[in-house]
């Protein structure tokens, strides 16, 4: 994927080290304004499941670890 490389993630190796949610960050670090179905869908792909079921049951654990990862605070 275009995005996935752009952000320096080449490889399917590359991708499971950083996770879904560290190369989710690295795309939007790129300069690039994914939507969250990015997000599901690397998920999706690391677990070897639809992004549909990703999005329907893990969206929050994964926004989250999402902004735990940016350093969001409430």
């Amino acid at each position: 994927m275009h995005m996935l490389a752009s952000a320096g993630i080449e490889s399917e190796a590359q991708l499971r080290e950083l996770g879904a949610v560290a190369a989710y960050a690295a795309v939007q670090r790129a300069g690039f304004k994914p939507s969250l179905n990015l997000l599901w869908a690397i998920e999706g792909a690391l677990s070897n499941r639809h992004w549909q079921d990703v999005a329907h049951d893990d969206r929050l654990d994964l926004l989250l670890a999402l902004d735990h990862f940016l350093g969001h605070t409430n």
